[in-house]
């Protein structure tokens, strides 16, 4: 039997229809959309901007504020125009491209939080060798070997779906275009194909996990032969990494290392790690970074001085 892939748009249902609640939603992820570009934004200028923060630590912070702030406007706009609209649909080729661009930098970012574990095990564990070791092409290269990891992960998920038949129905129970919810529409058989997502997503998500916990467990143990500062300061700098990796791979773990299947349970557990942690990650780490906060007050003071003199005639 034969199938023509007649599919050309999608239709999200996304949370709810009840319109109250919809309204209640459009105001919070609003909201989560503002502060996550504010703040990622800001650490971004705020590296940049400051002299004292050109070490290594600081250089994949700001690249990962970066991706933070894009991976949110590709999941957070459209999202957010659905709550206010009637029609809730998306075209064929823009849920193949939400797709791609949704798991590069989900991937990007999962590889990046791994050159960041390495910085910090280097200069805890190795901190005589810290600059020669984590130099700055090294640097540049980690942040291209995660750029790259996330663009071959999201190439290989993208094919997998680009070249399956759609001929109806076309109603997706998601806020967006996802591996499980398009797997489930396909008209041919997923089995192997959904085996081998799991493979690639799933794999990456707990293999990469368990290597930054273990990662963790070394430098913590290693802090034995430090001093009471050294210990403190090291326990703060690593407790928001620890934080910031539980909340990106706990919710990815659950939906992605399981047998295939779609649960509505999926898109409630998507907005912890698409939408909440990139907004949570620059609070993490500069409320627990008095260097980093420090450099935010004087920038935010001297663009408010800069603000206040135009203003005065």
């Amino acid at each position: 039997m034969e199938y023509c892939n007649n599919v050309t748009e999608f239709v999200l249902l996304g949370f709810t229809e009840d319109p109250g609640c919809r309204k209640a939603l459009f105001v919070t992820f609003l909201l989560t959309y503002i502060v996550t570009m504010v703040g990622n934004l800001l650490t971004v200028v705020t590296v940049l901007a400051s002299p004292s923060l050109g070490s290594p630590m600081y250089f994949f912070l700001a690249y990962l504020s970066l991706i933070d702030a894009v991976y949110s406007n590709v999941i957070s706009p459209k999202l957010i125009i659905d709550l206010a609209s009637a029609q809730k649909t998306i075209s064929f080729s823009a849920c193949m491209g939400q797709l791609f661009l949704e798991h590069l930098f989900g991937g990007a970012e999962i590889f990046l939080l791994v050159a960041m574990a390495y910085d910090r095990y280097v200069a805890i564990c190795k901190p005589l060798h810290y600059i020669t070791i984590m130099n700055r092409q090294v640097c540049i290269l980690l942040l291209v070997v995660s750029l790259a990891g996330g663009f071959v992960h999201s190439l290989v998920q993208l094919l997998f779906v680009y070249n399956l038949l759609f001929c109806g129905p076309n109603v997706i129970d998601h806020f967006m275009c996802d591996m499980y919810p398009l797997l489930e529409l396909a008209c041919t058989d997923t089995c192997v194909l959904g085996l081998t997502v799991v493979a690639n997503g799933g794999a990456i998500c707990m293999v990469v996990f368990i290597c930054l916990l273990t990662s963790y467990g070394v430098i913590l143990s290693s802090l034995k032969s430090h001093s009471q500062e050294g210990r403190c300061k090291a326990l703060s700098t690593c407790g928001s990494h620890i934080t910031v990796v539980v909340l990106s791979f706990v919710p990815c773990i659950f939906i992605y290392v399981r047998p295939v299947s779609h649960l509505s349970v999926d898109k409630f557990i998507s907005v912890a790690y698409m939408l909440i942690t990139p907004m949570l990650n620059p609070l993490i780490y500069t409320l627990r970074n008095s260097v980093m906060t420090d450099a935010m007050k004087k920038i935010l003071g001297k663009e408010m001085y800069n603000f206040t003199q135009q203003c005065v005639p």
